[in-house]
């Protein structure tokens, strides 16, 4: 069985993690088969937008804990390595991509699971999701960006407390603190994502990548310097053929048809 299903619909590609009797834990497999997704994603121009979605009754649960259990006597795994192999490549893969990544969180969301789906563009949930942070419950820290990432959304204050006390959070809740930028109805969120990630395929990609690349470097710039790269990107979207065609059918009083990436 295939860890993650990969379906073309169009220009948008749905990548599904299909491990669910592991509530699409990550293992190896599932990072290499992931990674080969993303790579399709990242070479085919075709390709203008990405639902990740998870198979089953969960998105994604984090590590499988079995992939990394302790034989008796055996020395204890380096975690750090496995988060510096896998998890953190991850995370950069998808912030880099040079087009949107939308996420269709069903059922639970737990560490790993969960911060992965923060990198993404456009988070959506539906309403009998679930987020965790659990590592508290294993003396470990949020890998995979959440110590960055969760702060930044929710605020210190819930971000801590989400961690320390690994409790779960509701998708009503996550809505409301910003985890999710929209909850559906179970039955409703693939619909949804797909919709979602159509029209962003029609918008122009190249455009929305510049977006994501402004929007990271944000996060660490002083003013000065993001005013200066808002500049920047701007001169180079300026000559970039999807600005005349909106500029022309914003003119003509019509639908403009992007060319999407160079």
């Amino acid at each position: 069985m295939d860890a993650v299903l990969c379906e073309r619909r169009g220009a948008v590609l749905l990548l599904t993690l299909n491990r669910p009797e592991r509530l699409n834990a990550f293992n190896e497999a599932m990072h290499k088969a992931l990674a080969d997704g993303l790579a399709l994603a990242e070479g085919d121009k075709g390709i203008r937008a990405v639902v990740l979605t998870g198979a089953g009754r969960g998105f994604c649960a984090g590590q499988d804990l079995a992939d990394r259990a302790l034989g008796e006597g055996a020395a204890p795994p380096d975690l750090g390595e496995t988060v510096d192999r896998l998890y953190n490549p991850l995370v950069r893969r998808i912030r880099a991509l040079p087009v949107p990544v939308v996420v269709a969180v069903n059922g639970v969301a737990a560490g790993a699971g969960l911060n992965v789906a923060l990198a993404c563009d456009i988070v959506l949930a539906a309403r009998s999701s679930v987020f965790l942070q659990p590592f508290a419950n294993l003396g470990l820290v949020p890998d995979a960006g959440g110590t960055f990432t969760l702060p930044r959304i929710v605020g210190t204050v819930r971000a801590r407390a989400m961690a320390m006390l690994a409790e779960k959070i509701d998708a009503e809740t996550a809505e409301r603190w910003g985890l999710v930028y929209r909850v559906y109805e179970d039955e409703r969120l693939m619909e949804a994502a797909m919709a979602t990630a159509a029209r962003l395929a029609a918008l122009p990609t190249d455009g929305l990548a510049a977006m994501k690349r402004a929007f990271d470097a944000g996060a660490a710039n002083t003013l000065d310097k993001q005013l200066d790269l808002e500049r920047d990107l701007q001169q180079a979207q300026g000559r970039h053929p999807d600005y005349a065609e909106g500029v022309t059918a914003f003119l003509a009083k019509r639908p403009p048809v992007f060319k999407g990436r160079r």
